[in-house]
């Protein structure tokens, strides 16, 4: 509501005139007085906006100016005065961290002072962007921490802040100003213990304390009777009804990992989790058999279509299958229901004037007599000039291309020169049915799930205003058009695709309308990457809406960035990556492999899948954090007592843990409530941290040979250690459903516990009961072994035992190191142009990627080593 004028002025220049330090920036109201501090000036704008101080608020800005901002200085300056890295920079920093994510976790509310954006979170963000926007910084175990950042980061509004004050230099953009600041001293020492557990147990109240005490005693009573099993599984009125789909991946190929950490597994996670909380809950996917892709396939390997979907239907079936996905039902697109539903969508939407009919100019090839689909063209990129391009895309620069634009096109069937005709076609009238998206996203969107990245794309496609699509193409090999004039037509995949969740309900139940068609009834959550965000989220709710039929629409979208290999993309063709039939192959457990992806889990950004990486992370967090807890809880039990869990008599110290591990667990629930997958895989890991904790203070195997009392106190220690060992595996289920099971049956623990996640911490395992034979968990993973696969997995492109050499398989000539180095050239021309014009992020950083691509390549032509990525490191 105020009207701003902006002035900038140098940082020598003391605009205040009774300060004796330029200070900046500074607020100078019209009545002539000074605002010179940052949460001062933030307060200013809120108040006029019409916001109304609150006491909690008021608490951070104090905290923010007292306790943040001098650790802040001191970590900032390290970093870019001193060049420090790491720990030594953020150590001044821990203890502050902790307090934020401690407090969002509590609270269990996305922001610090309740649901919405409060003048607490721009204060604090804004102060810890320069360093936290670096991920390096942003501690992974601080999940509430991270998801808080990342998703204040995400809005536009903070975005064009930080590119205005940054300039796209980062933390460098301060360093003018910290040059100029004293050394910072060094923290006074504080006469408290580093562990977390302590630190946290001393805020436990009592009142909590005496809940958990309360809880663990009742035991196995505090578990809910199990539901019973249902075949199939339908909605029950009045309790949750759970629906959970993941995208359909295409059949034409195999799956690699980004594809199945995106999709299946994801979905699986929390499918699982569901079950555990005795909600309905019905899993299923399926193959998406239709459309030009499969068309093409069809032709590379000399089959029909339909043979190309039965032949990769079952390679599908066969990795989710080894990856433990548990699908209620796992279905494809190719079938009568599916024809059935499409068309009757179809029909309700042309009933209803939501149908558009006009001529489209296409390509089409005289000899074969045919239009052209998109991918059944080839020619030159219209903008790169890359000969191989396709109709739809080009693979070199990125950019959609029409496929009349490409230069010298071509028939992929019988490489003659198609000509330009028109064709009819019929489009989906979105701009029709725009009001009733935005009326169900108004609905929707607030309090949901959606993740960030799921609401930013929704929200650019209604930004620049819907545009009718296309719902037809010129292709045998689809759902068929039932209108007179186009029964030469079928559906475009897209259109059909999200209909392949009703269709493949359809073939599980004939009663598929009461999940379906009971919107009251059944929360709906859908997985996928964010590219398939705008079919879900805008396209099939459109259709949906448009039909008039009642039909349950997405409730939660829940959409992951990419997964990277290594430093580049998976390519099938190249042998770059590791797709999902050779996982199997590399003598590394199925849980192993969900367990690192799940851990690296691409949720706020992009990651990347590291051999070196996943190394390290089973051999500490598996191997040493979790499975050592678990195998020595086990091993107390049957060497010291017989294999029968002992008598416990918890003191105030065991009490107080019980209320942090029911802490640790709410959290946990809490996380995956909200579909935060990868960070409730930390909470497991901080309750077998704590489990390792409590053994190594209280020595049980010292204990057991002293008095009566000691003996007595090693019995109370295993017994909880065992406890705690029994509650992990079910914490476990969702993420390494074997590994699980396996604990379960050392431990011999009763169905019931197996079957149910309550949110406070049970004696499931009480005094006198018998364990069975305790044995380790997992495997090392060796040096020798992981630099053998990721050699086997890299491409061509073969590193010798010297990581200064690279040999290449076939040695480049000239002119295609002359060709490569053009393209590096042009490319980098590009990346400087989007830079200029202050460019999508996302856009730039694509563009940047096929840049280091371009110099890896041109690297290995011309024999020179790998330059390593500047700002990375090797931990």
């Amino acid at each position: 509501r105020a009207e701003l004028q902006v002035r900038a002025v140098g940082p020598e220049e003391c605009v205040v005139p009774f300060l004796t330090q330029p200070k900046l920036p500074v607020l100078q109201l019209d009545s002539g007085n000074y605002l010179f501090s940052t949460s001062a000036i933030c307060r200013y704008f809120f108040l006029l906006s019409g916001w109304e101080a609150d006491d909690l608020t008021n608490q951070w800005l104090e905290w923010e100016a007292t306790e943040l901002q001098p650790a802040l200085s001191a970590a900032l300056y390290y970093l870019v005065v001193q060049g420090k890295k790491g720990e030594d920079v953020l150590g001044p920093l821990g203890r502050a961290l902790t307090h934020i994510d401690h407090s969002l976790s509590r609270q269990n509310c996305p922001f610090l002072a309740g649901e919405t954006e409060s003048l607490a979170d721009i204060v604090l963000w804004g102060a810890l962007y320069p360093l936290l926007q670096d991920p390096a910084y942003l501690p992974e175990e601080l999940g509430a921490l991270r998801s808080w950042f990342q998703t204040l980061s995400a809005q536009e509004p903070c975005q064009r802040a930080a590119e205005t004050v940054l300039k796209q230099q980062g933390v460098l953009a301060l360093r003018p100003y910290l040059q100029k600041q004293p050394q910072p001293s060094p923290p006074e020492s504080r006469a408290v213990s580093n562990e977390p557990e302590e630190e946290e147990l001393a805020t436990l109240s009592e009142e909590e304390i005496a809940a958990a005490v309360t809880a663990w005693e009742k035991g196995l009573e505090n578990l809910p009777p199990l539901r019973p099993q249902q075949n199939p599984v339908l909605p029950v009125a009045g309790d949750r009804n759970v629906l959970i789909t993941s995208a359909l991946p295409y059949v034409n190929n195999v799956p690699h990992l980004g594809n199945i950490i995106g999709c299946v597994l994801s979905a699986d996670v929390f499918a699982r989790y569901s079950r555990l909380r005795q909600w309905n809950t019905l899993y299923l996917c399926g193959t998406d058999e239709y459309g030009t892709a499969t068309e093409t396939k069809a032709m590379e390997e000399g089959l029909t279509p339909q043979e190309i979907c039965d032949k990769y239907h079952v390679i599908h079936a066969d990795i989710y299958r080894w990856f433990n996905i548990s699908f209620d039902t796992f279905g494809r697109t190719t079938t009568a229901q599916q024809t059935k539903i499409t068309q009757d969508i179809f029909q309700r939407l042309l009933a209803r004037g939501f149908i558009l009919q006009d001529t489209v100019e296409q390509l089409r090839c005289e000899r074969c007599a045919r239009f052209l689909a998109d991918r059944f063209v080839e020619g030159v990129c219209p903008f790169c000039g890359y000969e191989e391009a396709r109709g739809d895309q080009c693979d070199k620069c990125g950019k959609l291309i029409n496929a009349i634009e490409l230069k010298k096109p071509q028939c992929k069937v019988c490489r003659s020169c198609p000509v330009v005709r028109s064709s009819q076609h019929l489009f989906l009238d979105l701009p029709k049915l725009e009001k009733r998206l935005e009326e169900w996203l108004g609905k929707t969107l607030p309090g949901s799930n959606w993740t960030p990245n799921a609401r930013f794309i929704i929200r650019s496609w209604l930004r620049d205003g819907l545009k009718p699509r296309c719902i037809t193409r010129d292709l045998k090999w689809g759902t068929p058009v039932p209108l007179e004039g186009f029964e030469d037509k079928v559906f475009y995949v897209w259109f059909d695709a999200t209909i392949g969740y009703l269709s493949i309900t359809a073939n599980y139940t004939d009663q598929w309308e009461r999940w379906w068609k009971n919107p009251e009834q059944v929360d709906l959550y859908q997985f996928m990457a964010k590219d398939n965000v705008p079919f879900h989220g805008l396209v099939f709710p459109c259709s949906a809406l448009g039909a008039e039929d009642n039909y349950t629409l997405v409730k939660y979208l829940i959409a992951t960035e990419y997964l990277n290999y290594e430093d580049g993309k998976f390519s099938k063709s190249r042998g770059v990556g590791v797709f999902g039939d050779m996982a199997q192959d590399t003598e590394i457990p199925a849980d192993i492999w969900r367990f690192y992806l799940l851990y690296i889990r691409p949720e706020g950004q992009d990651s990347a899948f590291s051999w070196t990486d996943m190394l390290l992370k089973n051999n500490s967090e598996l191997l040493n954090n979790l499975g050592n807890f678990i195998n020595r809880a086990g091993m107390f039990v049957s060497k010291f007592f017989g294999g029968c869990v002992p008598e416990m008599v918890l003191n105030p110290d065991d009490q107080r843990l019980l209320a942090h591990i029911t802490l640790e667990l709410r959290h946990y629930h809490q996380l995956l409530e909200k579909v935060r997958i990868r960070d409730a895989l930390r909470s497991i890991l901080t309750v077998s941290r704590h489990g390792n904790q409590y053994i190594q203070v209280n020595e049980p195997w010292k204990r057991i040979k002293g008095s009566e009392a000691d003996r007595q106190r090693a019995g109370t220690v295993t017994g909880m250690a065992v406890n705690i060992a029994a509650l992990l595996s079910v914490m476990l289920q969702p993420y390494m459903p074997t590994v699980s099971a396996t604990i379960q049956a050392q431990l011999q623990l009763p169905r019931p516990a197996c079957s149910v996640l309550p949110t406070d911490f049970l004696c499931t395992l009480p005094a006198g009961h018998q364990i069975g034979t305790v044995s380790p968990l997992f495997q090392k993973l060796e040096n020798d072994q992981i630099e053998s696969l990721k050699q086997r997995f890299g491409g061509q492109a073969k590193v010798s035992p010297n990581p200064a050499v690279v040999e290449t398989v076939t040695t480049a000539g000239q002119q295609q190191i002359q060709t490569l180095t053009d393209e590096v050239a042009k490319q980098g021309n590009v990346v400087r142009e989007l830079k200029a014009q202050k460019a999508d992020k996302n856009q730039v950083a694509a563009e940047v990627a096929k840049l280091l691509d371009l110099k890896k390549q041109l690297a290995l032509a011309e024999g020179r080593p790998l330059e390593t990525p500047k700002g990375k490191k090797t931990k």
